[in-house]
């Protein structure tokens, strides 16, 4: 029996053990015996930290809930004032990284912010005794934080799953007696529920992952636990150990999220499409639909950008300096080379999925997307691992001849690149495994009777028609590498900064105006993705109605 592996197999297999490696080497690690440091960070609070995670989760859930579920129905099912406008507006605070929203509202009411002096001013109060305000720096504070950037998950899936849903169930429950509120109880919640679990899913791996918020806010979680560990103790396994008890969590969010989808694709009918409002609501109710969608755009965004564009205008001359282009220049830098490795490598990958006949050749690309669901930090772990051995099996075998080169893997950024890569490697492979599905098997029979190869089929006929998908797929990579933080914080090399830890390192020097231009920028950068988001929903929105005509 004759066995032979492809160029495209090599190249596949290649980056799904490379981009697995990092996990691999954190699960071993965190198995390795640590008497000394874990034993009494298990003894002392790591089960306090464990217990804020779990309340951070459950609170930005329960938080985002309260706010997407109303806003996805109202915007699906009724008809009120300015709801066109509110379906693209209500997904603006994901431009906003939950650090930044954090360390505005921070600014804003302390002690020494405005709206508390205004009081005092106000009143009379002199001193903190004289009145009740509340902390924003508390558990509380970062649940509210981080569920106002969140929540437009929950809301963009929940008003999807309602559109995809057959109108005549909701109509039915009309016929029935039933009123728009008990049948949004009854007829809408469960059958969008596979849909809602996953983005509740999704929310809590995000919420995990977040370090800056509650470190900011002395909130004592698992994540900033590996921080600590690290940086304090200076004990790797122990951090390696924390991590490996974050990806319990992390498992059992993704296993949730399976398990929704499959109950998703059996509960589910396919629905007939129709842009009749159901519900035509009165003026009074209409005016408190637009004001609730209002409120929350309010808090959410323009309150956050309107801050920093008055820091960016008082403080112009302090902010805008040769710094903020430096670390721009970085940031676009990394985030470029880092896009363009990751949609290299999973058009390589899903290319030889499509080549093959066999259910192993999936494989690889299922490994090397895992890395999407770790924590920054945990990643940041992940990745020191392989590379510090690395660089010293290098030092040990140059050193034999001259002098060691140090850390030319871990503390280059080859470290910050690698970690970038296995964080949002499944990004591009999803994006384009969806680009490549629209593409006829006709075109790739046809090539081969023309006696074309694999690769200038790829080059000649498939790269021309993925283009869209795989500009797509290298923004939305591009984006969250100018947001991410942890692992920028954990890996960067000496004398390396991007725009978000640059925000991050005056802000822990409590002088967010100065690094108002960079935040600004990073949000801007990130309403990018969101305009093509929403010109593809309406582009398919176009066809879909073109269809039916």
């Amino acid at each position: 029996m004759r066995f032979s592996i492809s160029r495209w197999q090599i190249i596949a297999w290649s980056a799904g053990i490379i981009l697995t490696l990092p996990l691999l080497f954190l699960i071993f690690e965190s198995l390795i015996p640590d008497p000394d440091v874990f034993d009494h960070l298990w003894n002392t609070v790591l089960w306090d930290y464990t217990y804020n995670t779990f309340v951070l989760i459950f609170g930005v859930l329960a938080l985002s809930a309260l706010i997407a579920l109303p806003l996805g129905w109202l915007v699906a099912y009724c008809d009120f004032p300015g709801k066109k406008q509110f379906e693209w507006a209500l997904m603006l605070p994901l431009a906003m990284p939950t650090y930044i929203i954090a360390y505005v509202y921070t600014d804003l009411l302390d002690y020494a912010g405005p709206i508390q002096i205004w009081l005092r001013n106000t009143f009379g109060w002199q001193n903190p005794d004289d009145y009740w305000f509340f902390d924003i720096r508390t558990l509380p504070g970062a649940i509210v934080m981080i569920a106002l950037v969140l929540y437009p998950y929950l809301f963009l899936i929940f008003k999807t799953a309602l559109r995809e849903q057959s109108f005549k169930l909701v109509q039915a429950s009309q016929l029935m007696g039933y009123s728009a509120i008990q049948s949004f109880f009854k007829v809408s919640l469960p059958l969008a529920r596979g849909s809602i679990v996953a983005a509740l899913a999704l929310i809590a791996m995000e919420t995990m992952a977040d370090f800056a918020t509650v470190n900011y806010f002395a909130v004592s979680t698992l994540t900033t636990a590996v921080y600590d560990t690290w940086f304090g103790y200076y004990s790797l396994t122990a951090a390696a150990k924390i991590s490996g008890i974050m990806l319990l969590f992390v498992f059992m969010f993704l296993s949730i999220e399976r398990f929704s989808r499959r109950n998703k694709a059996v509960h589910e009918r396919g629905g007939v499409n129709n842009d009749a409002m159901l519900y035509k609501l009165s003026k009074r109710n209409g005016f408190l639909a637009t004001s609730f969608c209002c409120l929350v755009l309010l808090f959410a965004f323009f309150i956050p950008v309107s801050i920093l564009v008055s820091y960016a205008i008082s403080y112009f001359d302090q902010a805008f300096n040769s710094e903020f282009f430096l670390y721009a220049w970085q940031s676009l830098r990394l985030a470029s080379i880092v896009s363009f490795i990751c949609v290299a490598l999973s058009l390589f990958v899903v290319f030889n999925q499509r080549l093959s006949t066999k259910s192993i050749d999936l494989i690889p690309g299922r490994m090397a997307s895992m890395g999407y669901a770790l924590p920054g930090t945990v990643l940041a772990i992940a990745v020191l691992l392989p590379l510090s051995l690395l660089d010293n099996a290098v030092n040990q075998f140059v050193g034999q001849f001259m002098e060691e080169p140090g850390l030319i893997f871990s503390g280059t950024l080859v470290a910050i690149t690698l970690a970038y890569v296995v964080r949002f490697y499944a990004i591009s492979q999803g994006t384009i495994e969806a680009s490549f599905s629209r593409i006829s098997p006709s075109l790739d029979m046809a090539s081969r009777s023309m006696g074309k190869t694999p690769g200038q089929t790829l080059s000649k006929i498939h790269f021309p028609l993925l283009r869209r998908g795989m500009l797509t797929a290298a923004l939305l990579i591009f984006i969250e590498c100018m947001k991410e933080l942890p692992a920028a914080l954990l890996l960067r090399p000496f004398d390396f900064d991007t725009l978000a830890t640059h925000v991050f390192q005056y802000v822990s020097d409590e002088q967010l105006e100065l690094a108002s231009i960079s935040a600004l920028f990073i949000v801007l950068v990130g309403l990018l993705p969101l305009y093509f988001i929403t010109s593809s929903m309406e582009s398919a929105k176009l066809e879909e109605e073109t269809a039916n005509e």
